[in-house]
């Protein structure tokens, strides 16, 4: 498991520590697709879920940190484990180019799901978060969960 932290305090604070769990599934690519986050705060878990036709693995993955994050009522302090590059190095290296450079991408291209990015980015502003990748299929319990959950959400579409 890689950690990419994003933190901007260095010092403790007391805002709520939450872990969280996501992931996205595409039936076809683009397909029926389906997203799913389990949430943790002091124990108790909380499960979100949903599905889109005519969307693309990547948008799916967005999709479930962004309900995962708009689920938070207030700054917290984030531990966020995905199975998604894409997601990962989206939100720690490259976010922030592309909003200086007006959602191009290094090839001067727009940004593919801007609006999601833009989302995102938005909901990442009041909270800490470190940002870990996990291997998915790897038998990693709560990845596998939401995993299983994203495509049980696909498969309804279908």
């Amino acid at each position: 498991m890689l950690n990419y932290n994003r933190s901007v305090n260095d010092v403790t604070d007391n805002r709520p520590k939450v872990k969280i769990y996501t992931d996205g599934s595409c039936l076809g690519n683009p397909g029926a697709g389906g997203w799913a986050c389990l949430l943790i705060y002091k124990g108790k878990e909380k499960v979100l879920s949903g599905k889109q036709a005519d969307t693309t693995n990547n948008q799916m993955e967005l999709t479930a940190v962004i309900k995962a994050l708009k689920a938070l009522t207030k700054s917290c302090q984030v531990e966020l484990y995905t199975d998604s590059k894409y997601v990962i190095n989206g939100a720690t290296q490259w976010l922030q180019g592309w909003e200086k450079n007006n959602w191009k991408n290094s090839k001067k291209q727009p940004v593919k799901n801007q609006l999601l990015w833009q989302q995102l980015s938005d909901l990442m502003k009041p909270h800490d978060i470190d940002w870990h990748w996990v291997k998915g299929h790897a038998g990693h319990d709560q990845n596998e969960r939401v995993d299983a959950i994203a495509r049980e959400q696909a498969e309804q579409i279908i």
